[in-house]
C-alpha cells in the first residue's frame, strides 16, 4: 500500500498539460483515466493516483520551489521515452536521462511540465 492517496499539480493551460501528461505518463504505462469536468484530469494504473487541475480558487497555478514528483519506471528505456515524450509536448529539460550517483542502479530523467512543475522518472533495475 502506498503512503499517498493521490498527488496533484496545478495547471494554467489544462489542454497543454493534458497533452504533456498523456504523452509523458503514457510512456510509463500510466493511463489518463478521464476528466473531472473541464478543469482536471486523473491519471493512474486502474485507480486515480495523480491529478492535473486548475486551482479551485481561480488564482494562477504555480510550482513548488524545491518540490518534485517522481514516477516509477520499469526500465531505463521507459525513462528515456518519458523524457522524450514530455519534451516533445511542451516540457523543459531539468536533467537528461542517465545514471544518478546516489544509488548504484539509479537511472533517471527530470523535466518541467508546461506550468513549471518539476517531475522525474526513476528506474532502479539493473541494466536496460
Amino acid at each position: 500500500m502506498s503512503i499517498f492517496t493521490h498527488a496533484c499539480v496545478g495547471a494554467n493551460d489544462i489542454a497543454a498539460s493534458k497533452a504533456f501528461y498523456d504523452a509523458a505518463l503514457g510512456a510509463l504505462g500510466i493511463d489518463n483515466l478521464g476528466a473531472m469536468g473541464d478543469k482536471a484530469f486523473l491519471y493512474g494504473k486502474g485507480t486515480p493516483e495523480f491529478l492535473v487541475l486548475t486551482p479551485a480558487n481561480g488564482e494562477p497555478a504555480c510550482h513548488a520551489n524545491g518540490g518534485t514528483l517522481g514516477f516509477a519506471a520499469a526500465t531505463r528505456a521507459q525513462v528515456r521515452a518519458f523524457h522524450e515524450a514530455g519534451l516533445a509536448h511542451g516540457g523543459t529539460c531539468e536533467g537528461a536521462p542517465g545514471p544518478r550517483a546516489f544509488a548504484p542502479t539509479a537511472y533517471a530523467a527530470y523535466m518541467r511540465d508546461p506550468t513549471g512543475n518539476k517531475i522525474c522518472a526513476y528506474c532502479y533495475a539493473d541494466g536496460e
